[in-house]
């Protein structure tokens, strides 16, 4: 069998598999094609792909030849029939692009939906690439920021530390606070599960409550609808966090829905000319009412840089992450003998499933 790794779109610098993850699969006698240049912004050249056990194809070769296709974006050309493409493709938001793979008989894993249970943590795209992206959104609000981070006291006088308030605890946003601690910010750190005010405690942060929110316990981490009451409640919280901020790194996200919007226009308007906003929600519309994503806006003095694939910033990290979760997802893919084996029983599989011989995913087919 064929495991084919294609080469992503300009704006993409990571890849599907490093040359280690390579050799593993060969190893399970597996042939492993990739595409020409597919690893070199990731740092990883055709050479190393080559010692590893893969063989250099074209992505034609690729497309007609490979019954498994790893692409992290969804690849533009058409593959051939009964192919199988793995990758993260955000189907909740892209369903005619799912049902179109569908139609052409097309079989399709997409790792942002694996259910966020401790079997899957092993193969958790989506935490392994948020814990970059929260790392990286500080770095690069630090990069735009005009001022120090860390307290000074000098002969010439005192610089006081940067007010950084990070709006979600999940991954990312506890890699946000981590680092913004490390470079020696006073960190606020809001989020709607109770349940996380103790990991914010012990990194050194100070977590704003707001009290009666939706149980999230069973969201796999990501924010959930609140009431009419919890959100204005929530809005004054957040106002008076955001008045005396210099630096807010938004990540609150809602699967399948527009991203809510935590920081109206009015909060904009408290915050001092050179303050930063970094919006990690901007794929899926973001968190202010200005964001864009790939973009970075200025509204009244304040930058909103909306930026969704932090991650492939840093490329050979991300993929060495990325590649680890996808060969952890292919262990329940292939047998000891490197063959195929799709078993919809298993729940892991079947959750990443978006389609298969013709059949969507319900989760798909009740947004339709």
């Amino acid at each position: 069998m064929i495991i084919g790794v294609l080469k992503e779109p300009s704006q993409e610098s990571r890849v599907s598999l490093l040359s280690d993850a390579v050799a593993a699969l060969v190893k399970r006698g597996v042939d492993v094609w990739v595409e020409t240049g597919a690893g070199d912004n990731a740092y990883c050249n055709d050479e190393e792909y080559v010692r590893s056990g893969a063989q250099i194809r074209t992505r034609y070769d690729i497309l007609e030849n490979a019954r498994i296709i790893l692409s992290i974006q969804a690849p533009e050309a058409m593959m051939g029939s009964g192919a199988i493409l793995i990758g993260v493709y955000q189907p909740l938001f892209n369903t005619d692009k799912i049902k179109e793979w569908s139609a052409a008989g097309f079989t399709v894993f997409s790792m942002d939906m694996l259910p966020r249970t401790t079997r899957a943590q092993s193969m958790d795209v989506l935490s392994s690439q948020a814990n970059i992206a929260g790392y990286k959104a500080v770095i690069k609000a630090a990069q735009e920021y005009g001022r120090y981070f860390p307290m000074f006291m000098t002969a010439a006088g005192s610089i006081p530390p940067a007010k950084v308030l990070i709006l979600g605890a999940g991954v990312a946003g506890l890699q946000a606070t981590a680092t913004a601690k490390r470079l020696g910010a006073v960190v606020e750190v809001f989020d709607s599960r109770p349940a996380v005010k103790e990991e914010v405690m012990s990194l050194g942060a100070k977590f704003v409550e707001v009290e009666g929110a939706a149980d999230a316990t069973k969201a796999g981490g990501y924010a959930v609808e609140q009431s009419e009451d919890y959100q204005r409640k929530q809005q004054q919280r957040i106002a008076e966090s955001i008045a005396k901020s210099d630096i807010v790194v938004t990540t609150a996200q809602i699967p399948g829905r527009k991203a809510p919007i935590l920081i109206t226009e009015e909060m904009l308007a408290t915050m001092r000319v050179g303050s930063v906003i970094v919006d990690l929600a901007a794929a899926t519309g973001g968190n202010t009412p200005h964001t864009r994503n790939n973009e970075t806006v200025v509204y009244n003095g304040v930058k909103i840089i909306g930026d969704s694939n932090l991650p492939s910033s840093m490329p050979a990290d991300a993929s060495k992450l990325y590649g680890k979760n996808v060969l952890n997802f292919l262990q329940l893919l292939l047998t000891k003998e490197g063959q195929l084996n799709i078993d919809l029983q298993d729940d892991l599989v079947k959750g990443a499933c978006m389609t298969h011989e013709g059949n969507i995913n319900e989760k798909l087919e009740k947004r339709s």
